[in-house]
């Protein structure tokens, strides 16, 4: 009990900290020679399954109610692109699909291109009131909406190489709404208990 007090009294220090880093690392992004390095390595398919699965820390620390819980799990979601060794080999629809996306970000922006953009941090900042809030039906409606608009975004920004997402796209929907369901539904009935 001491400790979970001593963890909240720095939450929302760790939490700033962490919001550096998250500030920081897209910030690094503007470095070409840290861009190249990094999006070689995204390159490894092994970041895109793992990634959707950093739902699942967000939503229990939204629960938690634990801001540094929010800010370190946004920090290694943004980090995890490049956790991953470069790959020797590379699908011709993986490569398309990531130039699609080197693209998409680095062409001008207008209006349509930013609220389309937005449509991530609103959808976080949804998905962290949601479970905030302890609503887990519109929890796990607002995942189902990031998996499908991940997936429509992909193929209609990346054509037949936007079809490379929906695998890991689905498997990260299935595992996160399956383990976020059964954890929550655990941790009500043990604060019933």
């Amino acid at each position: 009990m001491m400790k979970n007090i001593k963890i909240r009294k720095y939450d929302k220090t760790i939490a700033i900290i962490f919001a550096l880093f998250t500030l920081t690392f897209i910030l690094a992004m503007i470095n070409k020679d840290f861009f190249r390095w990094a999006w070689a390595r995204h390159h490894n398919i092994l970041s895109w399954y793992i990634r959707p699965l950093f739902l699942i820390p967000f939503c229990y620390f939204a629960y938690k109610r634990s801001w540094a819980g929010i800010s370190v799990t946004i920090f290694l979601l943004l980090s995890s692109m490049f956790w991953f060794p470069e790959p020797e080999i590379v699908s011709v629809q993986v490569k398309q699909f990531l130039q699609m996306e080197i693209d998409y970000l680095t062409t001008s922006w207008g209006l349509s291109k930013i609220l389309v953009t937005l449509l991530v941090p609103i959808s976080l900042i949804a998905l962290g009131a949601a479970f905030w809030k302890r609503n887990l039906l519109f929890g796990i409606s607002v995942i189902v909406f990031i998996a499908l608009a991940k997936i429509i975004w992909s193929v209609a920004f990346g054509g037949e190489s936007g079809m490379s997402i929906i695998g890991p796209a689905i498997i990260g929907l299935i595992i996160c709404v399956v383990l976020i369901y059964f954890g929550y539904r655990r941790t009500e009935k043990s604060k019933k208990e």
